[in-house]
């Protein structure tokens, strides 16, 4: 097994997933894109692809772009939803980053003539 292959096998976002203080007072806005997201369908084993679109207002931390590389090639090999996956990695930053806002977007391939869409927005979750 390759280095790379082992730290994406090994990585545990629990204290894996490096987060670094934000030294800026003012708010800003941070945008990602991770186009190459894959896990596999927990029915039929096939791979699901997706672009991922994070977004969000930091308050003390923002998340180093390896480790957030690692946590996303994590899910290659797992199986999971496209509404778990999404969920997942929301939470999961979410949880650690404690931002003042966040929204993830999870655009997946069409697969079977479905084309699938998922949002997650803080400022929505936190109005209800």
């Amino acid at each position: 097994m390759r280095y790379g292959e082992r730290e994406v096998k090994n990585f545990d976002p629990a204290k894996d997933l490096e987060i670094w203080p934000n030294k800026h007072q003012k708010e800003y806005v941070i945008k990602i894109t991770l186009p190459e997201f894959s896990c596999l369908c927990p029915r039929s084993g096939y791979p699901d692809y997706a672009t991922i679109h994070l977004e969000y207002i930091p308050d003390k931390f923002v998340v180093e772009l390896k480790a957030l590389k690692l946590y996303i090639n994590s899910f290659r090999d797992r199986y999971i939803s496209h509404e778990d996956s999404a969920n997942e990695i929301f939470d999961t930053l979410y949880e650690k980053l404690k931002p003042k806002s966040m929204k993830l977007v999870a655009d997946f391939n069409p697969r079977g003539n479905v084309h699938t869409l998922i949002e997650i927005d803080s400022q929505r979750l936190e109005k209800k």
